[in-house]
């Protein structure tokens, strides 16, 4: 419903396309955060109930990821990220393929 999940594939698809690593950071985050709070919104509207203690939780997570993610952008240079990204992405589609 609030579309997580997908931050990983399109941030490693932007990098693989060649877009700069900020960009890809800030595009990523913008996009994630507008799909959560439509998310939001949906749950409130269509359910009314939220559990407050987990939702501190993800708040939390979510608050502290984007500082962490800006500053690995800023101290790895983008060919790496791109080797790095390309890497984990097969091994986590041939962990998925083997668990079937």
């Amino acid at each position: 419903m609030s579309g997580g999940e997908y931050g990983p594939v399109v941030t490693g698809g932007q990098l693989l396309a060649g877009f700069e690593g900020k960009n890809v950071v800030g595009i990523t985050s913008l996009a994630e955060g507008l799909t959560c709070i439509v998310g939001v919104i949906a749950y409130l509207l269509i359910k009314g109930n939220i559990e407050w203690r987990l939702a501190t939780y993800l708040i939390s997570g979510a608050v502290l990821s984007v500082p962490l993610s800006a500053l690995s952008v800023k101290i790895l240079k983008s060919d790496y990220l791109r080797i790095v990204i390309g890497v984990v992405i097969i091994l986590l589609g041939m962990f998925t393929i083997g668990k079937k």
